[in-house]
């Protein structure tokens, strides 16, 4: 690992984009989770669609897809991609009060989609957080965290 450089500095240490002219084009596809941990109040709102705002996961899950597509935008030097899908999953847990966002995003290009299902997963949660606010200012955004990458030379990489 000590051997390992960042990609994005150069030699004198100043910040580059990464040149992927050369790279083939392959099919790429990423997957984030998180989670959001809120009231079981709260929690009962949202799968009742009772807030004033709407509802809550319809509007999150459009917020994800949208982040996904302008992730270059907000993340200095990230390559703009061309996103072929992007999926948001909600997994409600009605014990523990919390609903579990996986990000799902596939593209072919030059460069991996990882920040894309991060930034999804991010937005999704950060959506959830505000549309909920009002009632719940205690609510807690978790463990946001790429698991699963496949594409370009490293291949697959299983993380959970």
């Amino acid at each position: 690992m000590a051997d390992k450089k960042l990609t994005h500095l150069d030699d004198a240490g100043r910040p580059e984009m990464v040149d992927v002219t050369a790279k083939a084009d392959t099919a790429r596809v990423a997957v984030a989770r998180g989670v959001v941990r809120m009231q079981p109040a709260t929690f009962k709102l949202i799968m009742q669609g009772g807030t004033k705002k709407g509802d809550v996961l319809s509007v999150a899950k459009l917020a994800g897809i949208m982040a996904a597509k302008r992730t270059p935008d907000l993340i200095p030097l990230c390559h703009p991609l061309l996103i072929g899908n992007v999926i948001i999953d909600f997994i409600p847990d009605k014990a523990n009060s919390t609903i579990e966002i996986t990000a799902t995003v596939e593209s072919t290009g030059k460069t991996g989609v990882e920040m894309e299902a991060l930034t999804a997963t991010t937005l999704t949660a950060l959506t959830i957080y505000d549309m909920c606010k009002a009632v719940d200012r205690g609510m807690k955004i978790e463990n946001i965290r790429l698991v699963r990458k496949s594409g370009g030379k490293s291949g697959t990489i299983e993380l959970e």
